[in-house]
């Protein structure tokens, strides 16, 4: 059993691909479970889209969102049926955060499946397809950033905002697409080491989202929400929320504003000796490893990283 404090941690956007959790499909009956509530909302089958495809669909904002919800959710229920350490802290990326509140009892799940699915709908039809982009920069500090996309936005007339402070000198940028290029521009001209735009439909976390936030706040007030049995580190502030109302409060302040992974993670190493990413692939655990060398990452995104988590904290 183990003896320390873990923290857990969920994978949001650009973590989803064709085949995602096919080993632990073949191993757990909880893949299966979870999708087929998923779908039992959603009224479509999110499985078959996850497992056969096309890409293109998949990273569609509005089916995006409950896929990566769902996994996320049946990789924790397969940690939590394996793992009898309760994690001290959780904390979701961007979509993730869902996931987190799902873990930490605030939400049920099918009621999350349906949020992030009207979630999705509200983003996506913010910003009309191509208008919006988003990029990922590596190089330059939060500083320099924030000034490129000040100006760029100066000189389009559009906005660009540095919206994901993911790690030290990585930064993604959203806005306009027209705006989101310049950026790129000038930061390549500055010396960026690379600035790739995301495949992704939607600017997310930029203030392009406050029309989605709106509506996302009315959405939230439709469903209940519990105190968290587990804190969760919220994206908008890095702080803990006990009470609903400051619960929904976050998340509609998560859609329009600047994910804080940097600050989220300061503050869950303070007392965490793990911090576990729940979900497919390992994105997270490269960007905490950046934040912090010291701390032991774990990604759970096979069966096989499963057992080599739990024999080294055996």
């Amino acid at each position: 059993m183990l003896t320390f404090n873990i923290a857990v941690v969920f994978p949001g956007q650009g973590s989803q691909s064709i085949g995602m959790l096919k080993q632990y499909a073949e191993t757990s009956d909880h893949v299966e479970q979870t999708f087929q509530q998923a779908a039992d909302v959603l009224g479509y089958d999110l499985w078959d889209i996850v497992a056969n495809g096309p890409q293109e669909k998949l990273n569609h904002t509005e089916i995006t969102q409950p896929a990566m919800l769902a996994a996320d959710v049946a990789v924790m229920r397969i940690m939590t049926e394996m793992c009898m350490n309760k994690p001290y802290a959780l904390a979701g990326h961007s979509l993730g955060e869902y996931a987190a509140l799902v873990a930490s009892g605030v939400l049920d799940f099918q009621d999350a499946i349906k949020l992030v699915a009207q979630r999705g709908r509200l983003m996506q039809n913010a910003v009309p397809e191509g208008e919006g982009a988003m990029a990922a920069i590596i190089g330059p500090m939060d500083e320099q950033v924030i000034k490129v996309c000040e100006s760029a936005t100066a000189e389009i007339g559009q906005p660009v905002e540095a919206v994901n402070f993911n790690s030290p000198g990585q930064i993604v940028i959203a806005g306009a697409t027209a705006a989101v290029d310049r950026a790129i521009e000038l930061l390549v001209e500055e010396g960026a080491k690379r600035a790739l735009k995301l495949p992704v439909s939607v600017p997310s976390h930029s203030s392009l989202m406050k029309p989605a936030a709106d509506e996302m706040a009315k959405v939230l007030e439709t469903v209940n929400f519990n105190e968290p049995q587990i804190q969760v580190i919220h994206n908008c502030d890095a702080k803990s929320h006990e009470d609903p109302a400051s619960i929904r409060e976050a998340l509609t302040k998560q859609i329009c504003n600047p994910v804080r992974w940097v600050q989220t993670i300061k503050i869950i190493t303070e007392d965490a000796d793990a911090i576990i990413e729940c979900g497919p692939g390992r994105v997270l655990t490269g960007l905490n490893k950046r934040i912090d060398k010291e701390i032991k990452s774990f990604a759970l995104d096979t069966p096989a990283s499963m057992e080599k988590f739990l024999d080294s904290m055996s």
